[in-house]
């Protein structure tokens, strides 16, 4: 549980396309709940105007229906509206005069006590929301009235609605509003991902390009990408051209360097074979020989550890069976006296990123060690993991003592006194191992010899 949560935060901090789909989701939810509070407002000011035309319209009614005789207001026992008639109805009507003194009130107003005094002051119409000191809430319409009929009057006309009766329908809106946003967020969401993955497709063009330059299947990578990432790609491009011809310029620089060499020693080693035909010379010429044959050992391993290092920009892989075979095949023939089977513990379509040259190399040295010491059998296996890749080459011959096991991974260090060489051939193995950000280990094998464990 705790390996699968550290796998989906490490997933989260290095994929930009999360982080960008993480941002753009805050910015979404911040963005909706700014407009949340704005199309509540809206709602409101529609609610109150719609309100505020009716309680006008029922205000219009009262005007309609009002008399006056000698300036006193008289008032017909039935009004055009029915709902100022009807007791406990939700529509109420009262009518003060300029003094503020209550001169009459529907039937529907009955035994509900108001406090309200108007202002005759001139100024039209007005509506407000009042409490009448229970708890329940009233829209409330005011109307100046200066003239009845023709007639001079200064009546205020009141009428009122229960704050309730919009109470329902502001909560169904409120629950449509919730449900609507949210489906909305869902769908912004759903837009905003469908996007980035539509805008991230050319990226994923160039990490598929860089697979195939990274498994040796393209040089370059092409021009087919956003204006935003031909500078990245053209820079990547140059910087490909100018490996590839500086490892160029680097292997025809050891060939003839190599080649140079060659020939000097060779003349050395002419002229100590004419030297030594005379008696008196022998020792002068075996020290000569000895050290001419140090120099093309070291000649030798200096170029193997400069040509085998790992490409900068290019991942390769290299089908270990292959290798494996010709590497035997080679070594059947020169240990032939041996009879020696070698088990094969791995996978036959097993890949080793390394380059060919180097797996050659780092494996031929280890076998070559293992056919040498080995009483007749030899084992390779290896395996690939997250980890990364491990390769083990074990013998059943005498091994290596553990106070040894340090001393013959150094260059020039050698237990086996019986067998001509230098002592380098693990030394060139752990070159390229570091080369490869790898490691060697030197174990007791299985078999009962050594054990060779290369971990990349």
């Amino acid at each position: 549980m705790r390996s699968t949560r550290g796998r989906l935060q490490r997933r989260w901090s290095s994929s930009l396309r999360w982080r960008l789909m993480l941002g753009s989701a805050v910015l979404a939810v911040l963005f909706m709940l700014a407009l949340l509070p704005a199309l509540r407002s809206a709602f409101l000011i529609a609610l109150e105007q719609s309100v505020e035309k009716r309680l006008a319209a029922d205000a219009g009614a009262l005007i309609s229906a009002a008399r006056t005789d000698n300036g006193k207001l008289s008032m017909p026992s039935k009004l055009p509206d029915e709902e100022f008639d009807i007791p406990d109805a939700k529509l109420l009507g009262f009518i003060y005069d300029r003094e503020g003194n209550l001169v009459w009130q529907s039937r529907s107003a009955k035994g509900i006590s108001v406090t309200y005094l108007p202002r005759y002051d001139g100024g039209g119409n007005r509506l407000l929301r009042i409490d009448d000191g229970n708890g329940d809430e009233f829209y409330l319409y005011d109307v100046e009235v200066d003239l009845l009929r023709g007639e001079s009057a200064a009546f205020s006309i009141v009428t009122l609605q229960p704050a309730s009766d919009t109470q329902a329908l502001y909560n169904g809106f409120m629950q449509q509003l919730y449900l609507w946003l949210g489906l909305a967020l869902l769908l912004l969401l759903g837009l905003l991902w469908f996007g980035l993955t539509w805008g991230f497709r050319s990226l994923r063009g160039l990490r598929r390009e860089l697979d195939e330059v990274e498994s040796g299947h393209r040089e370059r990578l092409s021009e087919a990408h956003p204006s935003e990432l031909l500078r990245l790609t053209g820079s990547l491009n140059r910087l490909l051209d100018s490996e590839r011809q500086q490892r160029e310029r680097y292997r025809h620089s050891l060939d003839d360097l190599a080649h140079s060499l060659k020939t000097p020693l060779s003349v050395l080693q002419g002229a100590s074979e004419i030297i030594a035909a005379h008696p008196e010379n022998r020792e002068q010429t075996r020290i000569v020989q000895v050290q001419i044959e140090r120099m093309s050992q070291q000649i030798s391993y200096q170029l193997q550890r400069a040509s085998l290092r790992k490409s900068g920009l290019i991942r390769h892989r290299v089908l270990l069976r292959q290798v494996l075979d010709n590497l035997c095949e080679a070594l059947d023939k020169v240990y032939a006296g041996k009879q020696v089977t070698v088990q094969r513990a791995f996978d036959p379509e097993l890949q080793i990123p390394m380059e060919r040259a180097a797996l050659l190399e780092l494996l031929g040295n280890l076998l070559e060690n293992a056919y040498r010491l080995c009483l007749g059998q030899v084992r390779v296996s290896a395996s690939i993991s997250d980890g990364g890749c491990q390769l083990c080459v074990e013998d059943d011959g005498p091994g290596v003592p553990i106070s040894q096991r340090e001393r013959i991974l150094r260059r020039g260090e050698r237990l086996d006194g019986q067998h001509p060489g230098q002592g380098i051939g693990t030394a060139v193995v752990k070159d390229i191992l570091e080369s490869y950000d790898g490691e060697l280990f030197v174990e007791k094998a299985e078999l009962g010899g050594a054990a060779f464990r290369v971990r990349l």
